[in-house]
């Protein structure tokens, strides 16, 4: 089954044999089609990178991810037109995003390990169905290993057993492979080595093949980080590649909300106590100590608290409640509801702005700690890892769980980070029945509406009933917010997110 030649001859569908990407594609695509092939794939390695934190177990993460490709990059088709598009968008979006992602060694890393678990999925669903799938992929990816003879494979029996049963012996092939491909499989213990070669079973060969791909696509990323001044140099593809890792796959939390209705003024500080995700509460935090937040903190907290269903009068009178406490009614219609009449629509371009992702805000601009109000930003990759570990420690989070959220820090997966905050903050989250934990750690949205469903699960809450509660204004503040006029030199909103 493992054995290949190296024919010229026709190469065979892409969508059982071609996933090792050798050879780029030779098409010419639309730029629609370079956007939505490319985003495709992105949504596929996010979701990928989202399961490996949920605890699941391997039919779980299989059985989840089998999902999402057949959606997003689906293979074969009911017929040859719908068939080769398939296979070209998957070849397509792999290269884009390799392009996409050979800028930096952060981005080369993040790709790589997402790249190789799908490849690994697909691989080991390959070998399942064996037979001439394999044989064809074997053959377009140029792979070919050493056999053992039947007479050296007797011979070595007792050192190539050891760890297998005699049936399991029997009914193997070997295949002598160098050392250095197998490094995996001789830490762990599980071939025979002799001579500077590993002598490994044909169940095993898998891992061998993913090195094979780890290798190949880290001098491949290498290659395109070399040559990516002059392709980004292109005035049509240049944006799309420079802002690919930043574009956010998930949602649209401007236009939907999953606990709408529920959230108004009074209850902001209940939700930010065990709803909201570290970005957020350390915004509502800090709003609650200095009665003010700067121009990017609003930006930050208004949408999230919109995105979470604060409608605009609940969020007008939420801002004019903590901003009052250190300046007149006056003055917050005259400097900031404006602001937040924009965010919503109501003022300006009238543009309903939506919700930052996690993304967004990881890239986004820092907080300046000394400045009153400057508490925006994502406390995982811009705080310092003395006051991050002092921020989880305040929170109770300690041990095993810090730690692992501190490595993830410093290993600079910081949406991994977050993901295993909430993790620990909702513990059987992902065994409890009507919680969606889809896109926690990608969107503090996300986040957010997972962790209401969580506590309304553990409360007993039922939906139409929620945290209630409603601050009453005093008379005429409010009203005037809504309808005020933009004064000059009054600050303006303009949110590109």
């Amino acid at each position: 089954m493992f054995t290949s030649s190296k024919s010229t001859s026709k190469t065979p569908s892409t969508s059982t044999t071609n996933f090792f990407y050798t050879t780029p594609p030779s098409y010419e695509l639309s730029l629609e089609d370079f956007e939505s092939f490319a985003l495709s794939r992105l949504i596929v390695l996010r979701k990928i990178e989202e399961l490996k934190v949920k605890g699941l177990d391997r039919n779980q993460y299989n059985d989840a991810l089998k999902r999402v490709v057949s959606l997003q990059l689906p293979s074969g088709g009911s017929n040859q037109s719908q068939k080769s598009y398939n296979e070209k968008r998957d070849l397509a979006s792999h290269f884009i995003l390799r392009l996409a992602y050979c800028r930096t060694e952060e981005l080369r890393r993040w790709l790589l390990t997402q790249e190789l678990a799908l490849f690994k999925f697909r691989l080991e669903d390959l070998e399942k169905r064996g037979g001439k799938d394999m044989t064809l992929f074997m053959r377009s990816a140029q792979i070919s290993f050493d056999k053992i003879s039947h007479d050296e494979k007797n011979g070595m029996q007792s050192e190539l057993r050891f760890n297998m049963s005699y049936r399991d012996f029997e009914a193997s092939s070997f295949y002598k492979i160098p050392f250095a491909e197998a490094v995996d499989l001789i830490g762990r213990r599980l071939v025979h080595v002799r001579g500077g070669y590993a002598y490994v079973p044909g169940g095993k060969l898998v891992s061998i093949i993913c090195a094979r791909f780890r290798s190949h696509l880290s001098r491949s990323l290498a290659k395109a980080s070399a040559s990516f001044s002059h392709v980004s140099s292109d005035t049509r593809i240049g944006p799309l590649l420079k802002n690919m890792n930043k574009q956010y796959t998930g949602r649209d939390f401007g236009k939907q909300t999953a606990v709408e209705g529920d959230m108004n003024a009074s209850n902001v500080d209940e939700y930010a106590e065990r709803s909201m995700p570290l970005c957020m509460r350390q915004v509502h935090d800090g709003l609650k100590k200095d009665h003010k937040l700067k121009h990017d903190g609003r930006r930050q907290y208004g949408l999230f608290l919109k995105g979470a269903g604060l409608t605009m009068e609940e969020s007008l009178l939420f801002f004019q409640n903590e901003f009052t406490k250190i300046m007149s009614a006056d003055d917050f219609n005259k400097n900031y509801a404006y602001n937040i009449r924009h965010s919503y629509g109501k003022e300006g371009k009238r543009q309903s702005y939506t919700a930052f992702s996690s993304t967004t805000i990881i890239m986004g601009p820092r907080s300046n700690p000394s400045e009153v109000g400057s508490h925006h930003g994502c406390p995982f990759a811009h705080s310092g890892d003395s006051s991050l570990a002092a921020l989880l420690g305040k929170m109770g989070i300690g041990g095993k769980d810090k730690d692992d959220i501190m490595a993830h820090k410093k290993n600079k997966m910081y949406q991994l980070a977050c993901a295993k905050h909430f993790e620990v903050t909702h513990p059987g989250a992902a065994k409890t029945v009507g919680v969606d934990l889809d896109g926690v750690g990608n969107h503090p949205n996300a986040w957010f509406n997972s962790s209401a469903q969580y506590w309304k699960q553990k409360d007993g809450v039922k939906k139409e009933g929620g945290l209630k509660g409603k601050l009453t204004p005093p008379k005429g503040k409010v009203e005037r917010a809504l309808v005020s006029p933009n004064r000059p030199g009054e600050e303006k909103m303009e949110i590109n997110a």
